[in-house]
């Protein structure tokens, strides 16, 4: 797979960013090691406003729970952006929380 194509799956779900990381990591470009930071940092936060979501649906009550729910869903959107980003080939960062990982996540450079 081309790096423009591993960019895009690294935002599907863990496992696609670990496809694209091992997949691409041998001819990573730029843009792939910045769809990585991304789509990571993406997941990580995810994955912990998930957990407090979570804990706070089971401490309150049953109709603000259901609401609060729905708020996992902007994390799918976001997720479109960066697929969005990926493919037209531009280094432009996930609204709201990607300009906080541009830096982060040494590992992949």
């Amino acid at each position: 797979m081309n790096t423009k194509t591993l960019s895009i799956v690294s935002y599907l779900t863990i496992i696609g960013w670990l496809i694209a990381y091992f997949g691409g990591k041998e001819n990573a470009d730029d843009l792939l090691k910045y769809h990585l930071k991304q789509s990571l940092g993406l997941f990580l936060v995810g994955l912990i406003f998930s957990v407090v979501l979570g804990i706070l649906i089971f401490v309150l009550p049953s109709s603000i729970g259901i609401l609060l729910s729905y708020i996992n869903y902007i994390f799918w959107i976001l997720a479109i952006f960066g697929i969005i980003n990926a493919a037209n080939s531009a280094k432009k960062s996930v609204p709201l929380v990607g300009k906080f990982f541009e830096d982060k996540f040494n590992f992949i450079d």
